[in-house]
């Protein structure tokens, strides 16, 4: 795997190193030791999976308190997204930046999210499956959002989305928001 460290310092992405033959190809999507090998420490907890019949939807900015923060381990399997995280780590010299890779279902590329981070995503086509490893197990006491047009973050996303949840639509302004490292 090719680990290239991202401007948000602990977030990278991850391209596979695929072994090409007649048949297809072989690549190698999590190792303990290469992701160690990068400071990550990751033993995936639990694997979600999101299918999005929409071009246009939005899902996030989410995220988790310590000490139930979540590590993320992010590819889409069919279709494509914008993944953007937000750093949220106060003593981070990111605190507050954001980035957006796409992943989609051809070019195999992952995104490493470290906690404490926001995370949330666009669908930029239809039919879209979205598949992340995650370091701790979902706490609904622990879990909250960032507004995901907030004009103190100024994401860019590449068109307004045209379906959002209730719920994410309600999440607060960045406002200063820092996720501790202890709670």
């Amino acid at each position: 795997m090719k680990f290239t460290e991202t401007a948000l310092a602990g977030a990278f992405i991850i391209d596979v190193d695929r072994l090409s033959d007649e048949r297809g190809f072989f690549a190698r999507s999590w190792c303990e030791d290469e992701f160690a090998a990068h400071g990550i420490a990751m033993p995936p907890q639990q694997a979600n999976l999101s299918f999005n019949p929409r071009r246009g939807t939005l899902r996030g900015m989410h995220y988790q308190l310590p000490p139930y923060e979540e590590t993320k381990l992010v590819r889409c399997t069919r279709g494509a997204i914008l993944d953007v995280i937000v750093d949220l780590r106060e003593e981070s010299p990111t605190f507050g930046k954001w980035i957006g890779v796409e992943l989609n279902a051809n070019n195999y590329r992952m995104l490493f999210v470290p906690g404490r981070f926001a995370h949330g995503f666009l669908t930029l086509e239809d039919n879209t499956d979205v598949c992340y490893q995650v370091s701790a197990k979902y706490t609904p006491g622990a879990e909250r959002g960032l507004r995901w047009d907030d004009p103190a973050i100024g994401i860019r996303w590449p068109f307004q989305p045209l379906l959002i949840s209730a719920k994410d639509q309600a999440h607060p302004d960045f406002q200063g928001l820092a996720v501790p490292m202890v709670m």
